[in-house]
């Protein structure tokens, strides 16, 4: 196995091909921060007792807002996160893969390391089952 260099893993990238990502970043939060402060000075300041009280989607609150809810529903939300923070991480690395060389070293490295990661992750869904996460009964 030879050793590889740390410049054959780096691209010759240039700083000025990410100044569109750094406007559009910029944008973003300068428009947040634009909306809120206006609002902030725009907006109504009445209270009362009607203003103060918990709007259920048009309906009239019922019982306490510190109700529990089934762990389940966490469960649920979090397997959501792992597979939508997967998908996030799978874009670069087919990108990455699609650019290397057949039967190489390196591209063989890359496929073991997905695998890896599509690996765990299926392990946890599948832990998730058993467990009974994703019935609802």
């Amino acid at each position: 196995m030879a050793i590889l260099a740390p410049s054959m893993f780096l691209a010759d990238v240039e700083l000025s091909n990410y100044l569109p990502i750094v406007v559009i970043v910029l944008m973003a939060i300068t428009f947040g921060i634009i909306n809120v402060g206006v609002s902030m000075l725009l907006g109504p300041r009445r209270k009362g007792k009607v203003k103060g009280v918990t709007y259920e989607s048009g309906m009239n609150p019922v019982g306490t807002a510190r109700k529990r809810f089934n762990v389940r529903f966490y469960l649920i939300a979090v397997v959501f996160l792992v597979f939508d923070v997967e998908i996030i991480f799978l874009y670069p690395w087919a990108s990455t893969f699609a650019h290397l060389t057949p039967q190489s070293e390196e591209s063989l490295l890359w496929l073991g390391r997905i695998m890896f990661f599509l690996l765990t992750t299926v392990v946890a869904y599948l832990y998730g089952w058993r467990k009974g996460v994703f019935k609802f009964d």
